[in-house]
């Protein structure tokens, strides 16, 4: 009888029992699934605001590379990097970076073609930005709605942006020698003093002056393309010689100074076609006005530098050029060589090897303009990490 009851009475309490552990469990999953809702808003506003921090740091870094490609001046640069930061809002503040944040330095790129920054480095070529919402940083950590559930009350995220801008300063040192007026179905590799075409002007239809022409307007109207701010400037070089030929002088000369206005160099050249120039190959003379050209008070201190020297012939006076190439190296300036008709290829091979530019073969004259179109094109613009 005794059982029985008992019985009865575990029967009649167990659905309560159930009941109220169904309860618990119910509170227990509302207090999870709660819990995940905040986690999940808080995870979604830290990657938002990671983003924003993401575009404003790569603002500032591209703002800090155009002010120093543009006005040549680290401290207009870094202004340029704040302004852009602060004009853009991360977690809904605006972002403050401070000078500590913002590292100028030299790049160098690697095999691999990745992009190795040297804090510090010279030549300058390159800014790393640093955008911060730390705790120490200007503009404070970014607090979370639901963080102190998890006992985390903010969030510190901190992004990079590396910029390498390579704004170039050009020179063009072409040969004015007299082979030059040769006509482009000439085999000869020089002009004779008897030449009936020695004391007149070039023919700019048939001579290889003619087909060096239009190359360098191609070169021209090519960089007109490019975002980056070229400047460029034009050299010639004949014999060097102490006289004339013809009533011309012979001495290499600068043609053109380094300018933004590209119209310059296409004056220079048609200069240069109206007068009756002549001599030998003086490759060495036209390097050294190179040289002079990148390094004069027109020349920007933050622009990269680049010559582009082309010959038509092996080099008959002054230095073997390839020996004072390293002059040009010594001073950052990097020499692509074209080598067009009769040149000799090795000794502009070994020009651009001391230089690290690159050797070109022109076999006619229109391989000579895609060339010249293929360097404009080719030159480095702009990289960010």
């Amino acid at each position: 009888m005794n059982t029985k009851n008992r019985s009865n009475k575990l029967e009649t309490g167990a659905p309560a029992d159930r009941r109220g552990a169904i309860v618990v469990l119910v509170s227990i999953m509302i207090i999870v699934f709660l819990a995940s809702v905040a986690f999940s808003l808080d995870v979604s506003y830290m990657q938002l605001t990671k983003a924003q921090l993401r575009s404003a740091t790569d603002a500032a870094a591209r703002a800090a590379g155009e002010g120093l490609a543009r006005v040549q001046d680290i401290d207009y640069a870094r202004q340029a990097a704040k302004d852009i930061a602060l004009a853009n809002s991360v977690a809904g503040k605006p972002l403050v970076i401070d000078d500590s944040d913002i590292v100028f330095g030299h790049s160098d790129q690697l095999a691999n073609g990745a992009w190795d920054f040297t804090p510090g480095g010279a030549p300058i070529n390159s800014v790393e930005v640093s955008g911060r919402r730390t705790r120490s940083a200007p503009s404070g950590s970014v607090p979370l709605f639901f963080g102190q559930v998890f006992n985390v009350i903010d969030f510190e995220p901190v992004q990079s942006a590396k910029v390498v801008r390579l704004d170039r300063d050009i020179c063009l040192v072409v040969d004015r020698s007299s082979s030059m007026k040769l006509f482009l179905s000439d085999t000869a590799s020089t002009m004779s003093t008897r030449d009936s075409r020695f004391c007149q002007t070039p023919n700019m239809a048939s001579s290889r002056w003619g087909a060096l022409s239009v190359a360098v307007q191609r070169f021209i109207d090519a960089l007109d393309q490019t975002p980056q701010i070229e400047h460029i400037g034009l050299a010639s070089y004949g014999s060097n010689a102490i006289g004339s030929y013809c009533g011309y002088w012979s001495q290499a000369e600068i043609n053109s100074s380094l300018s933004e206005n590209h119209a310059d160099v296409t004056s220079g050249m048609q200069s240069l076609s109206n007068v009756s120039f002549n001599g030998a190959t003086n490759i060495e003379a036209g390097i050294l006005k190179g040289i002079e050209a990148l390094t004069s008070n027109q020349a920007r201190p933050y622009a990269a530098k680049t010559m582009v020297l082309m010959s038509d012939g092996a080099y008959t006076r002054g230095q073997q050029p390839s020996l004072v190439a390293p002059q040009a190296a010594a001073v950052d300036i990097i020499v692509h060589t074209i080598t067009f008709g009769e040149a000799n290829p090795t000794e502009m091979q070994a020009i651009a090897d001391a230089t690290g530019g690159n050797h070109y073969i022109a076999p006619d004259a229109a391989t000579l303009q895609d060339i010249f179109e293929e360097i404009a094109l080719t030159l480095p613009v702009i990289f960010t990490d």
